[in-house]
C-alpha cells in the first residue's frame, strides 16, 4: 500500500516515494480513488458470495442434524 502524506508545496494529500535520496510526492488522482473503490467493491461482492454458500452449507448441515 502507498504512504500518503501532505504536500508541502501545495498542502493537497499526495503519495510519497524515496527515489534517489530525495522524496517525491505524486498528487492522488479521483481516478485513482475511483478504481481503487472498485477493487474494494469486487472484493466484498467476492467475499459476501462465499458468506452466503457458507451460511447456505451451514443451514443445510444443520437440518441434517
Amino acid at each position: 500500500m502507498s504512504q500518503v502524506a501532505n504536500c508541502p508545496t501545495c498542502g493537497s494529500k499526495s503519495k510519497i516515494k524515496e527515489v534517489d535520496g530525495q522524496t517525491v510526492y505524486t498528487a492522488v488522482q479521483d481516478e485513482e480513488a475511483f478504481k481503487k473503490i472498485g477493487q474494494l467493491k469486487k472484493a466484498m461482492e467476492k467475499f459476501k458470495a462465499k458468506s452466503e454458500a457458507l451460511e447456505i452449507e451451514l443451514n443445510e448441515l444443520k437440518a441434517s442434524l
